[in-house]
């Protein structure tokens, strides 16, 4: 069909002329309600980021002196915001002359880690970045287990029983 038939028939129709395929040798086009489509696109597009899960990266500070309650609270917070799915980034800061102790900092973070690693999968192993000392945590993959309703049989005098007290009842 030429374009200047297409045209008259979509105007006809009250309907739109649209390019499909510019690309293509010859060039697609196609007859519809340009609104509408735009509208389902849209509708389509919404749906597919309602449908997306963001992950957001929390980040947990630990410092060489962090004490041992302070250290459990904050081990708390990271189980959390596993079990809501976010990214973890373990930090341990130092001040000072304390980033001569690079060994205090892998501590801490192997502490961590071996207080939660049965939930996360390590994306990024410990190392250092200016004066903090940085680890990433992701949480581990949990494999669901689809149950399946298991319909138990009566026993057979249940069955007899109720049988009865319908006989009985029609009888009254």
């Amino acid at each position: 069909m030429t374009p200047a038939e297409a045209v008259r028939v979509a105007e006809a129709k009250g309907l739109d002329v649209v390019e499909v395929s510019p690309t293509a040798n010859p060039p697609v086009c196609r007859i519809m309600d340009y609104g509408k489509y735009k509208f389902m696109e849209a509708k389509r597009e919404h749906a597919a980021r309602a449908k997306q899960k963001n992950i957001v990266v929390k980040e947990v500070k630990f410092r060489p002196r962090t004490d041992d309650h302070d250290f459990d609270f904050k081990v708390k917070h990271i189980l959390r915001f596993l079990e809501e799915g976010d990214k973890v980034k373990v930090v341990v800061m130092f001040r000072g002359r304390e980033v001569v102790h690079r060994d205090i900092g892998y501590r801490i973070i192997e502490d961590v880690l071996a207080r939660i690693g049965e939930k996360c999968i390590v994306e990024k192993p410990a190392g250092i970045d200016g004066r903090d000392m940085h680890a990433i945590i992701i949480p581990r993959p949990v494999l669901e287990v689809k149950k399946e309703k298991v319909k138990t049989p009566k026993p057979a005098g249940a069955e007899q029983s109720e049988a009865e007290g319908t006989k009985v009842a029609g009888s009254l």
